[in-house]
């Protein structure tokens, strides 16, 4: 759903001149693209101005946004970082989506080996080595990487040591003094990990010293008219730059964890949340709060955490906060009790989190100056309208609501659908489809019922073995069970979810979202009665969205299937003609009526047909 807050030429005028990564929303609120800009306000506005043009798909996809929103970064490598990171989170529709995570470049050092390498990888893993990157250039790696074993001494090669120490003579590089020769014994394991060490403080950072001698040995090749040579050391110094440049967007420890900072202004405050999921930012929130008059940082933060946690379906590992909050043990033994493992409270004061602690606060300061009412109006649409309904039901608090519909033609091909709201928006990675398996005909009350079996029993079973596994309860949508099931129906509908629930053993609390005879939501049916709701208010609209969305995601996924039936009927019961035949003449019609008002040599004209499986075709379609 588009927010009516969002005017195009307010927005386009706040955005600023920094790097970042901008996100854009169409109007039921689904991220259909990700993207990175060293400046967002000159990229973003280029999306809007008539004369520019990026091809058909790019069109398509600006003809769809509703809304865009931004997070600003302190470089354009944190940027692609980001970027990367939300893409694969979120799967944009107009996005080009890789088929695996071998995106970036890293430098490996191989610290779990006696005698470490340092290597070109693209994929990270818990191994014990350390890892330095993603970047942005593989071919500025890969100089690093032989700059750093030239000028540290480092082994190339990769024999088994210490078990195959001098069976071999060194290779070339011992006597080229690029090696010191581990694999022969010429330098012992200690020496050799100094070598190791001095390579750690270069990727560290710590390349001034280097910069400083490759620039003086440039300018002196430069004087000497040694150009291929000067050419050389600007190479390395470029890759050096590559190497030192920082980011903040991956970690490589695979921790989640939660970030979070506020800007202050009076009595209003903007609270940023940062979330680390296994090692990686893939989003974030900023929530307006209340301020009282003698309130500061330590106390607003106090109360958030307390407040946010108090319902979230999910408590990281560990939250970040820029300062001390009142009794911290207190707090970590009240979210590791809500998570079921432990919980740690950090204070972060350098090193990688306190610079992405500082990142989350220049959000937020941002979001303060430009969106506080704006951010007010949307958290009553979304945190606020939960509330609403946890109120009008009588509940403590309603963070997660799932709702469900069947959708089906005559009984043909029944599907189910389940969506999820969080926080009052659409959680789209938790959505799921059912296929009906033991209901035949038009019998929604008991497909209703194998649906939700299905969906609690497949969670309860995830449950138990991710219990006994003693792993965290974050591995799919069914392991998190709702706040209360909005059933798209009335007393019928709400009955079969009850007597569901009570036969699974599960304390649920269920209400029927009620339509009009014209098919309009007018109220709730909860505990055997109808609960009529402020049709103005934001807890109503919350409920039409879902309700929509629930219907809408089950006819998507009915005729999806309805499709694919009617391509088998025309399609893939014609002697001779295969999977690829069946894919060219997809591609070359739109529908039946034209494929039958081609001629025989038409079709025998489209590439991968021949004469025999065109006149095939053509018989099937004029059979009557």
């Amino acid at each position: 759903m588009s927010s009516p807050d969002f005017i195009l030429e307010e927005e386009l005028r706040k955005l600023p001149d920094v790097p970042g990564v901008y996100i854009m929303h169409d109007a039921s609120d689904q991220i259909i693209y990700v993207g990175k800009a060293v400046s967002l306000t000159k990229r973003v506005h280029q999306y809007f101005q008539a004369s520019h043009d990026e091809g058909v798909k790019k069109r398509q996809m600006v003809e769809r946004i509703s809304w865009f929103e931004y997070i600003v970064t302190d470089s354009e490598l944190e940027a692609l970082v980001l970027e990367n990171n939300l893409i694969k989170e979120h799967r944009p529709k107009y996005n080009t989506l890789l088929r695996d995570d071998k995106t970036y470049p890293y430098i490996k050092v191989t610290l779990q080996e006696a005698y470490p390498r340092v290597l070109f990888v693209r994929r990270v893993k818990r191994d014990g080595a350390k890892y330095y990157g993603p970047f942005t250039s593989a071919e500025a790696t890969h100089q690093t990487i032989d700059l750093v074993q030239k000028l540290c001494r480092i082994r190339t090669c990769n024999r088994r040591l210490p078990e195959n120490i001098g069976r071999d003579r060194p290779c070339l590089n011992y006597y080229m003094k690029q090696c010191d020769a581990p694999c022969a014994g010429k330098i012992s394991q200690k020496d050799y990990m100094e070598h190791i060490q001095d390579a750690l403080r270069f990727l560290d950072g710590d390349t001034g010293t280097v910069s400083r001698e490759l620039t003086d040995k440039m300018h002196g090749a430069a004087k000497a008219m040694d150009f291929e040579r000067a050419a050389e050391y600007r190479d390395l110094l470029k890759a050096i730059e590559h190497t030192a440049q920082k980011q903040k967007m991956t970690r490589y420890d695979e921790e989640d964890q939660d970030m979070i900072a506020a800007a202050i202004e009076g009595e209003d405050a903007i609270v940023s949340v940062f979330y680390i999921r296994a090692g990686k930012m893939i989003g974030r929130d900023h929530l307006a709060v209340n301020v009282r008059g003698d309130e500061g940082e330590k106390e607003v933060l106090e109360a958030f955490v307390h407040q946010f946690y108090a319902g979230t379906p999910f408590i990281p590992r560990e939250i970040c906060l820029p300062v001390q909050i009142g009794d911290t043990r207190l707090t970590q033994d009240w979210l590791s009790g809500k998570r079921g493992q432990r919980v740690y409270l950090r204070y972060p004061k350098r090193g990688k989190n306190a610079r992405l602690m500082e990142l989350a606060a220049k959000n937020a300061r941002m979001i303060l100056n430009q969106d506080r009412e704006k951010i007010k109006r949307q958290e009553g649409r979304t945190v606020g309208a939960m509330r609403q309904i946890a109120q009008l039901l009588g509940l403590e608090s309603v963070e997660r609501m799932e709702a469900y519909d069947i959708s089906h033609i005559m009984g043909f091909a029944t599907v189910g659908s389940m969506v999820v709201f969080e926080h009052g928006k659409a959680r789209r990675s938790d959505y799921r489809k059912f296929r009906l398996r033991t209901v035949e005909g038009p019998d929604d009350y008991a497909s209703m019922r194998e649906v939700l079996i299905r969906r609690f029993t497949h969670g309860m079973k995830e449950k138990r073995e991710l219990k006994e596994k003693k792993m965290d309860e974050k591995l799919g949508a069914f392991t998190k069970f709702p706040d209360i099931l909005m059933m798209d129906g009335g007393k019928g509908q709400v009955h079969i979810a009850e007597q569901v629930l009570r036969e699974l053993h599960l304390d649920i609390p269920v209400a029927g979202m009620v339509k009009d005879d014209h098919h309009n939501t007018r109220g709730l049916y909860f505990h055997d009665r109808e609960l009529p709701i402020d049709r103005s208010s934001e807890g109503f609209q919350l409920i039409t969205r879902l309700q929509d969305e629930a219907h809408r995601f089950a006819i998507s996924y009915h005729q999806s299937l309805r499709s694919a039936a009617q391509v088998h009927s025309f399609l893939d019961d014609i002697p001779g003609i295969g999977p690829a035949r069946r894919k060219a003449l997809m591609r070359r019609f739109d529908n039946v009526e034209e494929m039958a008002a081609k001629s025989v040599e038409d079709l025998a004209a489209i590439d991968g047909m021949n004469r025999a499986s065109a006149q095939a075709v053509w018989d099937f379609l004029h059979r009557h």
